[in-house]
């Protein structure tokens, strides 16, 4: 009987055992996919956007020039904001420049600056997640009428600051990301991808521990295409190097924000080739798997008038939940996203 009854309690030990297994393992998919992650997503918000979005593109920064005044002054304000929000250098103390010399640029252009800031991870800390957006734009014309570059690319620049500073919060709430995550501010994007070229020829981590990289050029408008439903975003190279990540991607969106996802330009028969024309192309022909977020280009693309007054803030905070999701899945998911193409 004394068997029995021990026999017994020990199928019931083992049962809750199993059972317990099975509730640590559904809480932990909550916490990364579910409401822990909407509480900081919710911190992302289009006054706090809009407040960054009117300094970046402001006259102050003279249109932000690849190694001109206004472009140092948006490197400081950079640097000042993760400073603030107590968000470390990956170069330490309060270094948040990778200088990049005329050698690295082009003859004709003034040493110039990325501007990094990093979380660490909890528990793979040598795996690095990329968050990057160019901050750079064109200056001024020969009039001096400056271009502000609102939408290019300020829009992607808030978006980061906003994501590295959700990530911060939940750090200091005790449920930072497993992984670390580098918050990448590329200069000299639009002289020729150079900052995000000098980035990945002379990485701050490892190439081989960058587990992907998401990167965000123009989310604030809306192009012809989607005038009377604004809904959306383009995702672009999503599926060129893992299905995995295109697959998190479309769970995220579908589970979260609800945008519509549109494909047109990942098409390898697009003329525009806007793959090939953003900071991610450098990472992805490293083998390391991308998405490029993108509203497409509208009447004041490379004009004077992409003014911060024409952002829509609130699509724009939408959007950059989305990253900020997905980013969330990918830094705290158990294994790394795989290249499988």
């Amino acid at each position: 009987m004394k068997k029995i009854l021990f026999t017994a309690l020990f199928l019931s030990l083992l049962q809750v055992g199993f059972n317990s297994n099975i509730i640590a393992q559904a809480a932990e998919s909550v916490e990364i996919t579910g409401k822990l992650a909407q509480k900081f997503a919710a911190g992302i918000t289009d006054a706090d956007l809009k407040t960054h979005l009117y300094m970046i593109a402001s006259d102050e920064f003279e249109g932000r020039n690849t190694g001109e005044p206004g472009q140092k002054l948006a490197a400081e304000y950079l640097k000042d904001f993760y400073i603030s929000k107590n968000i470390a250098s990956p170069l330490g103390e309060n270094n948040y420049f990778q200088i990049i010399s005329t050698e690295h640029l082009s003859q004709n252009l003034k040493p110039s600056e990325n501007v990094v800031a990093f979380i660490k991870g909890s528990e793979k800390p040598d795996e690095i997640l990329v968050i990057s957006a160019h901050y750079d734009h064109l200056g001024m014309d020969e009039d001096g009428e400056i271009y502000n570059g609102a939408d290019d690319n300020g829009s992607g620049t808030v978006a980061v600051m906003a994501i590295a500073e959700a990530f911060q919060k939940a750090v200091e709430e005790g449920n930072g990301p497993k992984r670390s995550i580098l918050f990448l501010h590329v200069t000299g994007e639009e002289k020729g991808l150079l900052g995000s070229k000098y980035y990945v020829n002379f990485p701050i981590f490892p190439l081989a521990n960058t587990v992907s990289n998401l990167n965000i050029d123009m989310i604030g408008r809306s192009d012809d295409a989607h005038e009377n439903d604004p809904n959306y975003v383009y995702l672009i190279g999503s599926d060129k190097l893992s299905k995995e990540l295109h697959e998190l991607s479309e769970e995220m969106n579908n589970k979260f924000t609800k945008l519509n996802l549109d494909y047109t330009y990942n098409l390898d028969s697009d003329p525009n080739r806007f793959y090939y024309r953003s900071d991610q192309y450098n990472f992805a022909k490293n083998n390391i798997p991308v998405i490029f977020y993108f509203n497409g280009t509208h009447e004041n693309y490379h004009r004077i008038s992409d003014t911060p007054d024409k952002i829509n803030y609130e699509l724009l905070a939408k959007r950059t939940q989305l990253v900020f999701y997905t980013a969330w899945e990918i830094a705290n998911r158990e294994k790394r996203i795989t290249v499988d193409k």
